[in-house]
């Protein structure tokens, strides 16, 4: 037998509750269409592998550096998920054949198989696409096939699917025993899932107000558990636990956040990330505007309370400063790491009580502009549109407004968290 062969079909098993019938059902699809067949759920992470041919060995000439890597790692890179996913195969519901692109490292065509239950797509069945390949007949017959693998995955989707109740314990519980018992109760739900890693998404407000009016988890691709909680006297935001692939890619936590957005916005549509903060600076996000926040990510579950804090705060960061974009990451929002742990109370600092009120808004944006802008006359002019000694006017009104001054490190400190915590 070929030794590679049997190194990539030994790593291509995987732990399921279905294994055994999984396999099954890809040999299965493997002798209806002639041709080897692997499946893959919706993340594109193998599930199984069957091999065909006479003699019960896999041919190495299958084996482009797609599918080697596929086999051998048990799942494709970002990269090679985007290009296959730009043929529609998401939304297919009848096989889809795609071309040999040798630059991408896919030497031979594809012939896609969407695994799908009740209009949702769980995931695929690839095999190559030889000349001149399997009939329609053979393909219908192999979708059949693919029906009764969707319901198994929609099965193991629906298993522990609804994690409402454990997630919100652990977001919830006071440090100590009781979020220990929290993490514990949802580790123990999750399985073998808990010790991936994972990102934490907050949306906020979800615009019902009613717990229970949450998005399934299963329509969230990469979605672990979610769970709404309050936000404020009487709004509702959204939690979701998102596995990731690396820590350095959060494409599956940019996504699911920015899906969500558009549900919450009303389907307007949303951007799924935003600026770091070049460029000419934007008014704040309107208070009733929804915005979302990604956490650091992190393996295993024993931080996930550390985790959403850190989400909220970033969802309450974009909501102040339209700069962060719709979704903002903990690690991009800078000073708001710090005044967002602030108590509401202790953030409102009365030095800049008379300088936050209506009458004085055009002087509030100007100090916070030049304090923004490290205290560099002409940058603020410039970006304020104004005359370098319509500034220095300003800035001595400033000045006489709060008793601080302006050439004194600590007084500016002070007066750039007064109002980077008034945003928020």
């Amino acid at each position: 037998m070929y030794e590679g062969a049997r190194e990539v079909r030994d790593n291509a098993r995987v732990t399921s509750e279905h294994r055994g019938d999984y396999e099954e059902l890809v040999d299965e699809i493997s002798e209806l269409l002639g041709a080897p067949a692997t499946l893959e759920n919706r993340d594109f992470e193998l599930i199984a592998f069957g091999a065909y041919d006479s003699e019960g060995d896999l041919d190495p000439s299958a084996l482009d550096p797609v599918r080697t890597r596929s086999i051998l790692t048990r799942r494709s890179t970002a990269a090679v998920r985007a290009w296959f996913e730009g043929f529609g195969i998401t939304r297919a519901t009848e096989p889809v054949r795609i071309p040999p692109t040798p630059e991408a490292g896919v030497l031979r065509g594809r012939i896609c198989l969407p695994v799908r239950h009740r209009g949702v797509v769980h995931g695929y069945v690839w095999l190559l696409d030889d000349d001149p390949g399997p009939s329609e007949q053979q393909l219908s017959a192999a979708m059949r096939v693919t029906a009764r693998i969707g319901a198994l995955l929609a099965d193991e989707a629906q298993h522990g699917a609804d994690l409402s109740r454990e997630l919100r314990a652990v977001l919830t519980a006071e440090p100590g025993w009781q979020g220990d018992m929290a993490v514990a109760e949802l580790r123990t739900a999750l399985g073998p899932r808990a010790d991936g890693l994972h990102a934490l998404v907050c949306v906020a407000p979800w615009p019902s107000a009613d717990p229970d009016d949450a998005p399934s988890v299963r329509a969230i691709p990469g979605a672990t558990a979610l769970c709404t909680l309050p936000w404020g006297a009487t709004a509702q935001c959204l939690a979701v636990l998102i596995r990731l692939r690396s820590s350095d890619v959060l494409t599956p936590a940019t996504t699911a956040a920015g899906r969500l957005l558009e549900r919450a916005r009303g389907g307007s549509g949303v951007e799924s990330g935003g600026p770091s903060g070049s460029g000419p600076r934007p008014a704040a996000t309107p208070a009733r505007a929804p915005a979302a926040g990604i956490a650091t990510p992190r393996s295993g579950l024993a931080e996930t309370a550390t985790a959403w804090r850190e989400a909220s705060a970033a969802a309450r960061a974009a909501r102040a400063e339209a700069r962060f974009g719709p979704v903002a990451q903990w690690a991009s929002i800078g000073p708001f790491r710090l005044l967002t742990a602030l108590p509401p109370d202790v953030a409102h600092d009365p030095v800049a009580r008379a300088l936050l009120t209506p009458a004085h808004q055009e002087l509030a944006r100007t100090a916070e502009v030049f304090l923004d802008c490290a205290g560099q006359a002409a940058r603020a002019a410039a970006e304020l549109g104004i005359h370098r000694q319509t500034l220095y006017y300003r800035l001595s009104r400033i000045e006489k407004l709060t008793g601080l001054d302006l050439d004194d490190g600590e007084d500016r400190l002070l007066l750039h968290m007064a109002l980077k915590a008034h945003r928020l």
